[in-house]
């Protein structure tokens, strides 16, 4: 009986941070899917765990989404590459690059 007051504290506290757990690590899931730029000379695959681009050679990196920037990284290195997203939407991604260079993608 005496544990009882200590146990409850300690569920509820699990459980929280469970459902916190589990709401936060979804991507954006506007952001799957193949995506082509207005030139047509770079393709952009982005899935659940993987981001894509190919412009003559493809270069697949794992990335995560940080509010409005995408941070991709080669198997895990650092630092990370810093993709900043100036536009989405169902049809229309625009993507500010590491260089400034600013890139429209549609589907």
């Amino acid at each position: 009986m005496k544990k009882y007051p200590l146990v409850l504290p300690c569920a509820i506290c699990a459980l929280i941070l469970f459902a916190f757990a589990c709401t936060t690590s979804q991507p954006n899931k506007k952001l799957e899917g193949k995506w082509t730029s207005k030139d047509g000379e770079t393709k952009l695959v982005i899935t659940d765990k993987k981001f894509t681009t190919d412009d003559g050679q493809p270069v697949t990196e794992d990335y995560f989404v940080n509010k409005d920037t995408i941070c991709t990284s080669y198997e895990g290195s650092r630092p990370y590459t810093k993709f900043v997203i100036k536009a989405l939407d169902e049809h229309k991604l625009t993507l500010l690059y590491p260089d400034s260079d600013v890139v429209e993608f549609a589907r």
